[in-house]
């Protein structure tokens, strides 16, 4: 009965564990967004690791942490940065690495999808990289591939 017992407060104490790293990276990713919102430059890139990487909408838009922050620093300036509000999160926890991917909707852009990784930074989670994403119906695809084609061709 001993180990029996062992075993359960094993698997409870790691279901609690896995609980608060994920609240935890939640709260990191809504303050990020809030910062944004809130056009603080500062708490945006604080939450941010060294090696952020942030993917744009366009499929030119690759920056690292240095770029993207030239990139939005003239919108935080302004006191206005972008506002993407969460509808809907999944996490996955593994050690000191996080992944997740979200459901956003903007007042300009609609719908989004955002994924991120996030990795623990002196015991703070910290986000590495993220990919911002409008998507697109599959029944709307193959318009928008064409479209895009047309828009990317050379003269």
């Amino acid at each position: 009965m001993t180990l029996l017992a062992s075993c359960l407060l094993a698997v409870s104490c790691a279901t609690v564990n896995v609980q608060q790293e994920t609240a935890s990276v939640n709260r990191v990713v809504d303050d990020w967004h809030k910062a944004a919102a809130d056009a603080n430059e500062e708490r945006y890139f604080f939450l941010t690791a060294p090696e952020f990487v942030f993917l744009g909408t366009d499929a030119t838009e690759r920056w690292d942490r240095a770029s993207f922050r030239a990139f939005a620093h003239p919108y935080f300036a302004k006191g206005k940065a972008w506002t993407f509000t969460p509808r809907h999160r999944n996490v996955i926890v593994h050690d000191d690495v996080a992944w997740f991917d979200e459901s956003l909707d903007s007042a300009s852009y609609g719908e989004c999808r955002g994924t991120g990784v996030l990795r623990r930074v002196g015991g703070e989670w910290k986000i590495a990289h993220y990919n911002l994403t409008i998507p697109i119906p599959n029944a709307l695809a193959k318009e928008f591939v064409g479209r895009i084609r047309g828009a990317t061709a050379t003269p």
